[in-house]
């Protein structure tokens, strides 16, 4: 697949987000804040998810007496 290709999927994938969430409606000042909140948000989710998910899941196996 060459470059020109994959810079087309990525338009249309770019596209097919901004259909399905209504994005489209929005002027481009808005679009970018939406954007911006959602990249932090879903960022946040992983960091979250990165730091205490070991510690839950040590949590829930020491509960269940799989590790000591």
């Amino acid at each position: 697949m060459t470059l020109g290709d994959c810079w087309k999927q990525l338009n249309w994938f770019y596209y097919q987000y901004l259909l399905v969430t209504a994005l489209y409606m929005l002027e481009p000042w808005e679009r970018t804040v939406f954007n911006s909140l959602l990249v932090s948000v879903a960022g946040m989710a992983v960091y979250t998810g990165y730091v205490f998910m070991p510690q839950h899941i040590m949590a829930i196996l020491h509960y269940f007496e799989v590790v000591q």
